[in-house]
């Protein structure tokens, strides 16, 4: 199962640089999401996977999953999706401005 989650977290990762290293804003928004998804996966794996154990404490359980992890999830889910609503805006502002969705501001030369 860790291997699956690492393998995931990598293509992931490697997807989102590639699409944040492209010269556009929406490629740069996708890649920029990825990254925030890896990131929660990381969190949530650093917790250890276990499967139906109570996240709280209890007298009789020995084995607990530790609360930590999904509580940081959480946390990161807002704030990732608050980042990308902002890059969005910054986007569509930035291509309204300037007439053009390249990161530079630049238009490209066709020739």
């Amino acid at each position: 199962m860790e291997l699956l989650f690492t393998s995931c977290m990598g293509v992931m990762i490697a997807c989102g640089v590639y699409l944040m290293l492209r010269a556009r804003t929406f490629p740069f928004v996708l890649g920029l999401t990825l990254l925030g998804y890896a990131v929660n996966m990381f969190l949530f794996v650093s917790g250890r996977l276990k499967t139906n154990l109570p996240a709280v404490i209890s007298p009789a359980q020995l084995q607990y999953t530790d609360p930590l992890p999904q509580a940081l999830v959480l946390t990161a889910i807002v704030i990732g999706f608050a980042m990308v609503a902002f890059v969005v805006v910054l986007a569509l502002k930035a291509s309204g401005e300037l007439g053009t969705d390249h990161v530079d501001g630049h238009k490209e030369n066709n020739s």
